[in-house]
């Protein structure tokens, strides 16, 4: 099987029949007929099902270490009592807890701030 991630879109070729039928039960990727492969949104869960049937490729397995990083980050900031802001935010007032929080979310998971920069945050 070969894996490529391209422009958000991860695309899938010489898939054995076996493969095949355990992605399409995912109901995350489709058949296209014209480029004659799999082809979806390349996320998290995706790269994760991918890893549990195939080995993949270096590249491609940086990236879902990325994005699990990524989530992990979330995920604390999440449930962390009192959130610092990560980023002068521009407004006005100053923000609720709740809104410092999603705020912070947003940068992480836009790629805005880096997961290890907002573990350092933390530590000062």
């Amino acid at each position: 099987m070969k894996i490529a991630v391209k422009d958000g879109k991860i695309l899938i070729k010489e898939a054995d029949a076996t493969q095949m039928a355990i992605m399409k039960s995912w109901n995350k990727l489709k058949w296209n007929k014209s480029l004659q492969m799999m082809v979806g949104e390349c996320d998290l869960e995706i790269l994760q099902r991918l890893s549990t049937i195939v080995r993949l490729p270096g590249s491609i397995d940086a990236i879902r270490k990325k994005m699990e990083d990524v989530q992990e980050a979330v995920d604390a900031e999440r449930i962390r009592k009192e959130p610092k802001p990560l980023a002068h935010y521009p407004v006005k007032k100053s923000l609720y807890t709740h809104q410092v929080r999603a705020a912070n979310m947003a940068l992480l998971t836009f790629g805005m701030v880096d997961p290890e920069e907002e573990a350092m945050a933390y530590e000062k």
